[in-house]
């Protein structure tokens, strides 16, 4: 039998931990609509314990957990990809995250104070 454990969060997750559950929050997301078909396609008429209004009513909830528990434990490994662009873009917008080391070794900027960018041709005041 295969062992499962939990996910290995990368060294920056303990530092940032929305931003890390935002990603497994994500992977969850993603897993439960990979899910979410191959559930409707079993055939509950014939089975003793299966099928009606309640199962109908409970069964996207029942693989929206099955997603959560599985983004938990590693899922198919997106979260972490997610952790670390969402870092990235943090990084270059100037966000709060400008502390931490990127990728080039390098430490990022923050922007430049200044006036509000414009937008659609519009400046923010």
């Amino acid at each position: 039998m295969v062992k499962i454990s939990a996910t290995t969060a990368p060294p920056e997750a303990a530092a940032n931990p929305k931003v890390w559950k935002a990603a497994q929050d994500f992977e969850a997301m993603t897993l439960g609509a990979l899910l979410q078909p191959m559930f409707e396609t079993v055939d509950t008429t014939n089975n003793p314990f299966g099928g009606g209004g309640g199962e109908a009513a409970f069964r996207p909830m029942l693989v929206q957990e099955m997603a959560k528990g599985m983004a938990q434990r590693g899922g198919i490994g997106l979260a972490n990809s997610i952790f670390a662009q969402l870092l990235r873009t943090q990084e270059e917008a100037g966000g709060p995250n400008t502390h931490l080391p990127r990728t080039d070794g390098a430490l990022a900027k923050p922007m430049p104070a200044g006036p509000s960018p414009t937008i659609l041709g519009k400046t923010g005041k």
